[in-house]
């Protein structure tokens, strides 16, 4: 298992697969990432020379936002529109779809489990 950019990546996975594992690096990062330290992608991470592993280093280091500043940015991102009332930011505090998606059905991810409405249970019997 190597450590790139402070996250973890499998070593028998090849390294264009591997690098997938970094928040922030998904496919097409990680083949551009390749291409600019000239690693070839389809050889695994255990194989790799520590040269190279530390050319992909510092191509992230340089021009990538990844793992936790990039969670760290998203999370400002969040608070920010929340802290100007915007109606993005409404609905992150609502817990409820930010994109547009309906509500009256699906949603379930955002809204949490379904809660029933009256109607659904059986009336206690009253004593006559």
């Amino acid at each position: 298992m190597a450590r790139i950019a402070g996250g973890t990546i499998p070593s028998e996975k090849q390294v264009e697969t591997a690098l997938t594992y970094i928040y922030g690096v998904g496919p097409k990062f990680a083949k551009s990432i390749l291409a600019a330290a000239k690693v070839e992608p389809t050889t695994r991470v255990k194989d790799l020379t520590e040269a190279e592993e530390q050319r992909i280093r510092e191509v992230i280091d340089a021009d990538y936002n990844v793992e936790g500043d990039l969670q760290r940015q998203v999370t400002n991102n969040i608070k920010r529109l929340k802290d100007v009332n915007a109606y993005r930011g409404l609905r992150h505090k609502a817990g409820l779809p930010v994109h547009g998606q309906r509500t009256r059905t699906n949603a379930r991810t955002r809204k949490g489990r379904a809660i029933a409405v009256g109607g659904t249970q059986k009336k206690a019997a009253s004593k006559t």
